[in-house]
């Protein structure tokens, strides 16, 4: 594979630090360019970042010079990846895709737009044809790629087994959400030590969108989102890094035997496999027998955190199934997720060097 020159938009933030920790090594990427706020802009990486990861910062980025974020000044990359917060992203990645520069996104900005692809790899692959679609910049080299909320992610990993053979008819969940999960500085810790907090602002409305557009299918240039209803309810937990889910499911067509729902976890295949991108892991879903697992502290970095792990597969008393669902929502749920997307687009020949 030929290698990509990369800039990385909001490269201070959380996120963007996570990227800049994952592109590390890859075999098909290197990071370029680093952009920031103008307060950040002009002063070395080392000195404008507040670096919250739990290694060194790379001595490869130490020394580069912050930019700001717009896209004259990132004539030297193939692509960009956006960590930007969402109060500033619409205006930047759509500069940036306007002038043919491709944005692969962990902004909820352009989530929602018809023309954009929301995408996981294992779950709807063929959405990033949507791209043709879109009108950033005359020529077409310039487009928007997102990636899901980090919720929204594991959940339509484990749901797209089961739509796929029984179709859902509605499913229900809470998901017990990591304080990283927040950014830095995050949550205060008088409020969530030895605590749960009920409500996370603005994010059961993105659990319950975003999976019926990535379960949806693309039809004539056009999504046509899944059909069926979720109602969810977003806490925050005192867990540093994995978003657990405890969802419960009611099917369009149950099956006589059980066991047939967790069989549907065990045999689905992902339609990326032998495409040998670097960061997709060999398996994607997990199931665990335990009924203990999955657990975040145990579970969260498996495959490098690119891992959806499943456990208590059950029949519920109410609707059909119940299971548990967990993921890194760092990793899996944003920057690694990102890499991937990146992947994916670059072996379909969307992205060039």
């Amino acid at each position: 594979m030929p290698n990509y020159n990369v800039g990385i938009l909001g490269a201070t933030g959380a996120v963007g630090q996570k990227f800049i920790r994952l592109l590390q090594n890859h075999p098909w990427f290197t990071i370029k360019a680093l952009g920031a706020s103008g307060r950040s802009a002009g002063k070395k990486y080392q000195e404008a970042a507040n670096w919250v990861e739990d290694v060194a910062m790379p001595e490869s980025v130490s020394g580069l010079i912050v930019r700001n974020c717009k896209s004259e000044e990132f004539h030297d990359v193939d692509f960009v990846f956006s960590g930007l917060d969402s109060s500033v992203a619409t205006e930047i990645e759509a500069d940036f895709a306007g002038t043919g520069i491709p944005v692969i996104s962990n902004a909820k900005n352009y989530r929602t737009d018809p023309t954009v692809p929301l995408l996981v790899p294992e779950v709807n692959p063929d959405h990033i044809a949507l791209i043709e679609k879109q009108k950033f910049s005359d020529d077409g080299k310039g487009w928007i790629v997102t990636n899901p909320n980090c919720v929204a992610i594991p959940l339509a990993m484990s749901l797209k087994p089961l739509h796929d053979r029984f179709g859902i008819d509605s499913v229900v969940l809470t998901s017990l959400q990591a304080i990283s999960g927040a950014g830095y500085p995050g949550v205060p810790s008088l409020d969530i030590l030895g605590n749960v907090i009920p409500l996370i602002g603005g994010e059961e409305p993105k659990i319950e969108a975003e999976p019926l557009k990535l379960l949806g299918e693309l039809k004539d240039g056009v999504i046509e989102h899944a059909d069926f209803p979720v109602q969810a309810t977003a806490t925050r937990v005192p867990v540093i890094n994995g978003h657990l889910l405890s969802v419960t499911v009611k099917f369009k067509d149950a099956p006589s035997d059980f066991w047939e729902v967790k069989k549907a976890f065990q045999e689905w295949k992902s339609p990326i496999a032998g495409l040998d991108l670097p960061s997709a892991p060999e398996y994607p879903l997990h199931v665990h027998e335990d009924e203990r697992y999955p657990q975040p502290r145990l579970h969260a970095d498996s495959a490098k955190g690119m891992q959806t792990a499943i456990g208590r597969v059950r029949p519920a008393n109410v609707m059909d199934a119940a299971y548990i669902a967990m993921a890194h929502n760092t990793v899996r749920g944003a920057a690694g997720g990102a890499i991937l997307n990146a992947e994916l687009l670059v072996k379909k020949e969307y992205i060039s060097s």
